[in-house]
């Protein structure tokens, strides 16, 4: 069977018509490749910890029939009767999971949200919209800068960066975007308008690369209804410096896979557990003048007001975490499958997104600094970056690479 790249689907987004002002340029315009969020379908095919997905895989697999099938939770878009490809790179069946035996595959980790990463089951069987051109690229060196859905007044970036797969979804349900930062494997091609590099490189006299790109975005991207916008600075040093600030954002929203140092709090302060977290912690609740967090009794410290007061989309970053690892299930499904106690991996987990919310919160007045913006979409486009050609809006195709169809059949990409 022969296939070609998936093209950006119909409901992408529409993209915004050139306007004679010369207001910042949106990100859609200077990072051309973007693919709506990713659509599980199904929540028992995530969790916190590999764990319990290989638990749940076992329990569905044993199952049978009309036990599967209700087990399974069938969309319109997959049900065990389903029959589809492999996603790129990930060896899994093709057969119909109804007719499904074998071993759990690997789970990987994806971006389930603002700093949360989590596990996934990577079986296009089970995943509704599973964005195929995303896996094709992902992987080291690719990191992925994800667009933040519009919330009027809300606080927080306009937009995060992540190495794992992100699902794209805004904490507050509104429709986001993925850009990967290349549009081939092994960090070839940048996902950029053709000239944006060379033309950003002239005007402040200096080279510049992907990653300075990345960096600028991280630390001066604005929220708009039309999408994020990113001013460009008349003044070299201001690029300069921006730059610098937004490799150490990046920095610690990856965790210190920059910089190879993990990030921690100036002054030697570090959060610590001050009574242990208990089996089964139903509410989190936060002391200002202490700065304590609560999680249920367990108690950590120092948590500066940072931490707890950084969102996203207006949503409160360590409460929407919290809520991913407690909220009640429906008794005797899949996603009732856990940990019969709370790890102390999450504990260990929480006390890193403390070090990471906090961090970066303390870095927000520098950002708002970067706000003025000197280069306009006029002058990019007497540059001849802007408008970026209609190709660079579609993924690079790959002309070589064989991927497993439905039933074991092969496609050519």
């Amino acid at each position: 069977m022969r296939g070609v790249t998936e093209a950006p689907r119909a409901e992408a987004h529409r993209i915004e018509a050139p306007r004679a002002d010369d207001a910042p340029p949106l990100l859609d315009e200077l990072m051309p490749w973007s693919v709506a969020p990713l659509r599980f379908g199904r929540s028992w095919i995530v969790a916190p910890d590999a764990r319990t997905l290989r638990s749940r895989w076992d329990r569905l697999v044993a199952a049978e029939g009309a036990e599967r099938e209700a087990l399974f939770r069938p969309s319109r878009s997959r049900t065990p009767a389903s029959a589809v490809g492999a996603l790129p790179g990930q060896r899994t069946g093709t057969t119909r999971f109804a007719r499904e035996t074998g071993p759990c595959p690997e789970p990987v980790r994806v971006a389930h949200g603002p700093f949360d990463e989590q596990w996934l089951l990577p079986d296009h069987r089970l995943i509704d919209t599973a964005r195929p051109e995303l896996w094709r690229v992902a992987g080291e060196p690719q990191l992925f800068a994800v667009e933040q859905g519009y919330v009027p007044g809300a606080a927080g970036p306009a937009l995060l960066v992540t190495a794992a797969l992100p699902e794209g979804r805004s904490p507050a349900g509104r429709p986001g975007r993925i850009r990967p930062l290349f549009r081939r494997p092994g960090g070839r091609e940048p996902n950029l308008a053709p000239g944006l590099l060379d033309f950003l490189g002239e005007r402040y006299g200096r080279e510049v690369d992907a990653h300075d790109w990345l960096a600028w975005t991280v630390a001066a991207a604005l929220p708009s209804p039309a999408g994020c916008r990113v001013p460009l600075p008349g003044d070299p040093e201001v690029w300069s410096a921006g730059v610098a600030l937004g490799r150490e954002l990046a920095d610690v929203q990856l965790r210190g896979a920059l910089s190879g140092t993990r990030p921690r709090l100036p002054g030697g302060r570090r959060p610590y557990v001050r009574a242990a977290v208990p089996a089964r912690p139903a509410t989190m609740a936060y002391d200002p003048g202490a700065e304590v967090l609560d999680v249920g009794g367990g108690l950590i410290s120092p948590v500066p007001a940072e931490a707890w007061e950084y969102r996203v989309g207006g949503v409160r970053v360590l409460e929407q975490w919290f809520a991913h690892r407690t909220a009640p299930a429906e008794p005797g499904s899949l996603e009732a499958i856990g940990p019969a106690v709370w790890p102390q991996e999450w504990t260990s987990e929480l006390l890193d997104l403390v070090t990471v919310l906090a961090l970066l919160g303390e870095r927000e007045p520098e950002r708002a600094a970067l706000a003025a913006g000197g280069v306009g979409r006029a002058e990019l486009a007497a540059a001849g970056v802007l408008p970026a050609p209609a190709r660079s809006r579609r993924p690079a195709s790959v002309l070589d690479h064989q991927e497993e169809g439905p039933e074991g059949q092969f496609m050519l990409l």
